[in-house]
């Protein structure tokens, strides 16, 4: 599953959440420190992992 990366508008905590995409599109994240729904998501850099060798 995605790792998405936030930082709170309310109270300017970053924080990382594992998400389905379903979850990550219904928005219903909150901030682990204040609660607020007020986020802002960060462009972050990701690694994928295959089967095969390039």
């Amino acid at each position: 599953m995605p790792t998405y990366e936030f930082v709170c508008k309310n109270c300017s905590k970053s924080f990382s959440v594992i998400l389905s995409i379903a979850e990550y599109e219904k928005k219903k994240t909150k901030c682990p420190k204040c609660g607020s729904k007020k986020l802002r998501q960060e462009i972050t850099a990701f690694q994928t992992v295959t089967s095969k060798k390039s």
